[in-house]
């Protein structure tokens, strides 16, 4: 692993210095702040003192007022609604908020919502979703989180009298859908300043809107906000600017007040949590059991779940979703190892900058998940392709800072469908072509890639001297959360820190340590599955890179964990 300090330009290390004497704190916390893109006094207020204040006027947004102008008359007239939403979290999450906010408003009766079959129908909107509503008189459908490329779709449904309004945050093409509104940041011609809200976010927009436009009380679009908070988290989009406020209240109602769905999977989820809900948490624990849903069997279970209001039938399908979710491990797991099998009895392997593996057995709902475990221990870009419907069709995952897209895109005469992104793809090919795809897709990759792309990487923040760490220190730093993409958990670079020689084992192979640089004083660490350098570590000195886990500011000894990532010996 290369260790690499994130590094400030001259210009960068005056303002840390201003910021450090303006606020009155250390060098370290201000270099963090200048790091995430916060120079200025009135800004880092912004960034420790979130506000729901300072959230954008969802009127900045292109359609904002047809959107709200159709709704309202909908609403009014009674017609029947139509909630339509991708399958994964950030889909059902934008479903069960609209829904939620929409029943508070109209007939229950003139409500519905329509997820697609993963396997069945695929992402976007469909031709059935269109059918479905036609067969069932509905004559506004709103789309969220897909639709922005759907053209001949949309065009079908406003062919019907069925207008749809467009929630979408994917990029666009040139050419927008033929919808009655396309609420989309990412649209060259829209001047809402922020491009990166979730396709919840983009509800939530509305919802904001039409609460602002009809003077109605914000508790109407603010009631569920745990859900958007869910979203953001899951769909790894930069929590920073007003993601960031959403998830830092949404948060709040989660710890404090969740919906009651929510309530129940957290319940199951951790049975025996003592601190409070963060996004890792979100991200590892909640979002898969939400995912399972679409990925095994269908995501309007885990919609039954979010726009449930009785505790007793949250709690039954709170347990589905963790049924299913169990399932999903297993096959998570037997996939993994067959596939991990494949690449280690390959001999050439070595040689390659790829990995491709395929079965036509394998269930489509776990390939993404098991190309992520696969790049994470092989650190190549990575496909995992299954057969599905009389095509092999997968998913590609890629490593840092290296364009998977492109590379896709130089194969592209052996694929038959593809869309993605940078980091992440999903693809189609047809059988004959699998081996000239495969061929196509190492050769890409071989003359796109560096060197340097292809050594793993750490990411330092700063050095830290672990006598900085002062409970004014810790106080400021909880501040720093909520943590996530651009506003990532601060890695601290520590040189010649030494064990005092009471480190032991806790749990399944991690290590509990007391460290000491310089002086006396010991700080508490764990090395999670650092079993193995016990006899390295033990009594001796080292460098290490280490975020501090913070569990309380508040008492005059503030409870706190280094956490190591890494460790290079002397």
């Amino acid at each position: 692993m290369q260790w690499v300090l994130r590094e400030l330009s001259d210009e960068e290390k005056i303002k840390q210095q201003q910021l450090a004497k303006e606020l009155g704190i250390s060098d370290t916390l201000s270099r963090l702040l200048i790091l995430r893109g916060v120079h200025t006094f009135d800004q880092a207020k912004k960034f420790f003192r979130p506000s729901l204040s300072d959230l954008y006027s969802p009127f900045l947004m292109k359609d904002i007022d047809k959107a709200t102008d159709r709704l309202h008359q909908a609403i009014i007239n009674k017609e029947k609604i139509l909630i339509y939403g991708d399958y994964d979290v950030d889909g059902t999450t934008a479903v069960s908020y609209m829904y939620l906010f929409l029943q508070q408003l109209t007939d229950k009766a003139l409500l519905d919502y329509y997820v697609p079959d993963r396997f069945e129908e695929g992402y976007g909107f469909s031709m059935k979703g269109v059918e479905f509503a036609k067969d069932n008189n509905f004559s506004l459908i709103i789309i969220l989180d897909c639709g922005i490329k759907d053209h001949e779709k949309i065009e079908y449904a406003q062919s019907l009298n069925i207008d749809c309004i467009v929630c979408d945050h994917h990029t666009p093409s040139d050419k927008l859908p033929n919808a009655y509104a396309v609420l989309n940041p990412k649209r060259k011609d829209c001047p809402y300043p922020f491009k990166e809200l979730t396709g919840c976010g983009i509800g939530f927009k509305l919802m904001q809107a039409y609460c602002k436009k009809f003077q109605l009380n914000a508790e109407l679009y603010l009631s569920h906000i745990d859900l958007l908070a869910t979203s953001i988290a899951a769909d790894i989009v930069p929590i920073i600017d007003e993601n960031r406020i959403l998830v830092f209240y949404g948060l709040k109602k989660i710890n404090e007040n969740p919906s009651v769905g929510l309530k129940k999977l957290l319940d199951i989820a951790f049975s025996k949590r003592k601190r409070p809900v963060r996004v890792s948490d979100i991200v590892f624990v909640i979002a898969p059991r939400i995912n399972a849903a679409g990925r095994l069997e269908h995501g309007s279970k885990a919609i039954q779940l979010l726009v449930s209001n009785d505790e007793s039938n949250a709690e039954q399908w709170a347990l589905a979703l963790q049924e299913v979710n169990s399932q999903r491990q297993d096959l998570d797991k037997q996939t993994l190892e067959e596939a991990v099998q494949m690449i280690e009895s390959d001999k050439n392997y070595i040689q390659k900058k790829t990995t491709v593996v395929f079965k036509e057995s394998w269930n489509k709902g776990v390939v993404g998940i098991v190309a992520a475990k696969l790049v994470e221990r092989y650190y190549r870009p990575t496909i995992v392709l299954t057969e599905h419907d009389g095509y092999i069709t997968g998913s590609a995952r890629s490593i840092e800072d290296f364009d998977l897209y492109e590379a896709l895109c130089q194969c592209k005469e052996f694929i038959y469908q593809f869309g993605g992104h940078k980091y992440a793809a999903g693809l189609s090919i047809e059988k004959h072509q699998l081996e000239n795809f495969i061929n196509a897709f190492e050769k890409s990759v071989s003359e796109i890639i560096s060197e340097d792309q292809q050594k793993r990487k750490c990411y330092a923040d700063a050095h830290l001297v672990l006598d900085e760490i002062n409970p004014k220190f810790l106080r400021i730093l909880k501040q720093f959360e909520p943590h996530g993409p651009s506003n990532h958990h601060p890695v601290f670079w520590i040189k010649n820190v030494k064990d005092t020689g009471r480190m032991y084992e806790i749990g399944n192979g991690h290590l509990k340590m007391y460290l000491s640089q310089n002086s006396f004083k010991e700080y508490p660490a764990i090395f999670f599955n650092g079993m193995e350098y016990y006899h390295q570590l033990k009594g001796k000195t080292f460098d290490a890179l280490v975020k501090i886990d913070i569990e309380d500011v508040q008492s005059e000894h503030p409870v706190f964990n280094l956490i190591i990532e890494d460790i290079k010996t002397h």
